[in-house]
């Protein structure tokens, strides 16, 4: 449920139907707006008869939200959400961000390369993954906290915030520690425990599609976060599980505008694991900056034929020189 206050309303107006949705048994939250405040209510698990509600001083009406996201959804929160990442800001009216950087942290040597690559050609946000979620036992695993502290030291040499996936709870405080922002991996996003426990956090997080979710489950997991507490989370769509076999994924475009007109949360675009294909990474990645989408991200690798994991879908430096001048290119287009 949403409570809009007229515009007249002033903080005591506020402050008693805050007590009175409280007295109902549920959590009031303030959405200060540019020309009025409104009220989320959160916790009713139903419908609240609102008749008590709108009887109150400078309530001017009450919407009933019946989406399973609420903080997320812009009934709740019309106005777009911007970011911060040690300085680098992430959503509507800012340029799109390019988050580059090896599927797998390697050594420090190949890290310290990439952050340099990526600097230089103009990226903004360096990734790397020290844990690894695979699909088999047997394949690389990541190199654990040795990996943090290689792509924490890589981004600093160059000034870059880093980003970095955590795959569950015991691992947040050491990940917290050397990131400037939490991955949640497509298997990880309907992992509700993790997802309470990063909500609770002081560190920006990104969200990825899984890749068997609806946009409303894509959402819903958005919301444990903002309800934790955290509403510094971008989105990121990464493909999703088709009939198709020809790609690794299918690159669901659709969802950028989709999720704007939905949702206030930025979403950036993953086109390294929605199609599988270095050849395919620019051309999609351009695709996404057109439709709309606040930043991608992509696998960029020193010798992609050698990579421990990903090598397919990873640019080498030439590659991700010529996805960098695409990039800038579209990026004029859209202003």
């Amino acid at each position: 449920m949403l409570i809009v206050m007229n515009a007249g309303a002033g903080e005591g107006h506020v402050a008693g139907v805050t007590a009175a949705v409280a007295e109902l048994g549920f959590e009031a939250r303030a959405i200060p707006g540019a020309g009025r405040v409104a009220i989320g209510v959160v916790g009713n698990r139903g419908y609240v008869d609102d008749t008590a509600i709108m009887r109150l001083p400078g309530v001017d009406e009450v919407i009933h939200v019946t989406k399973p996201y609420k903080l997320v959804s812009r009934d709740f929160h019309p106005e777009d959400t911007v970011v911060e990442i040690g300085g680098l800001k992430i959503g509507a009216g800012q340029p799109p961000v390019v988050i580059g950087g090896p599927c797998s942290i390697e050594s420090e040597e190949q890290m310290v390369a990439v952050a340099r690559e990526v600097r230089r050609r103009g990226g903004h946000m360096l990734r790397g993954g020290a844990f690894k979620p695979r699909t088999g036992p047997h394949n690389f695993q990541g190199l654990g906290a040795e990996g943090l502290r290689i792509l924490y030291a890589a981004g600093r040499a160059v000034g870059l915030p880093v980003v970095t996936e955590v795959m569950r709870i015991g691992q947040l405080e050491l990940v917290a520690r050397y990131a400037d922002m939490l991955q949640i991996g497509a298997r990880n996003m309907q992992n509700f425990d993790l997802l309470k426990e990063v909500g609770k956090l002081d560190r920006p997080v990104l969200l990825k599609r899984g890749m068997c979710a609806s946009i409303d489950e894509f959402l819903a997991a958005a919301e444990y976060i903002l309800v934790a507490g955290n509403s510094r989370v971008v989105l990121c769509e990464r493909g999703i599980r088709t009939f198709e076999t020809a790609t690794r994924n299918t690159m669901d475009l659709a969802v950028v505008p989709l999720v704007q007109s939905l949702c206030h949360l930025p979403i950036i675009v993953d086109p390294s694991h929605a199609t599988g294909n270095c050849r395919l990474v620019t051309p999609m990645a351009a695709a996404a900056v057109v439709v709309g989408a606040h930043g991608v991200m992509v696998e960029v690798h020193p010798e992609p034929a050698r990579a421990l994991s990903d090598g397919a879908q990873s640019l080498d430096f030439p590659a991700f020189e010529n996805f960098m001048e695409h990039i800038d290119h579209y990026c004029r287009v859209r202003r």
